[in-house]
């Protein structure tokens, strides 16, 4: 169902071409990497933290990155906290292996790292693990309607 909203928005901006439909999983960074024939670090994994009980966001950054708790919490206020495996899709509206900025529940805050400049073309889930769609990263803030691009990852 999540893959099929992804599709469905990306339709309607006329680039259902990009959503790639793969023949092996995308569930992790490592299997995307394998299955798309990419660097690892051009894979954008997406994160979904929790700031509060009502209060959820996604922070979209290159595979090779890991969430900085420093500056998480130099940027949010507070300590990284993420989602529970068994309360993602409730939350964000897709489950854990496709979480994409795409088709999410209308309060979750999208945030990109600054990490995912570095690429000409990058590779974000597209809703379940076997889907991406391959964008730049200025096609990403574009199409996630990110809030801002951070700096809170670290590798």
């Amino acid at each position: 169902m999540s893959l099929e909203r992804v599709k469905q928005y990306f339709s309607t901006l006329g680039l259902e071409n990009r959503v790639k439909i793969l023949t092996g999983s995308s569930a992790t960074v490592e299997q995307a990497a394998q299955t798309l024939g990419c660097l690892p670090e051009k894979i954008a994994k997406t994160m979904s933290f929790t700031l509060n009980e009502s209060q959820n966001i996604l922070i979209v950054m290159a595979g090779d990155a890991r969430v900085d708790n420093k500056k998480y919490k130099s940027f949010f206020g507070k300590r990284a906290k993420m989602i529970p495996k068994d309360s993602v899709e409730q939350a964000i509206g897709h489950s854990p292996g496709g979480v994409c900025p795409f088709a999410i529940k209308p309060n979750v805050d999208v945030y990109l790292d600054e990490s995912l400049r570095n690429f000409d073309w990058i590779y974000p889930a597209a809703g379940d693990s076997q889907s991406a769609v391959e964008l730049t990263p200025d096609e990403l803030e574009k199409y996630s309607s990110a809030k801002n691009w951070i700096d809170v990852a670290k590798g």
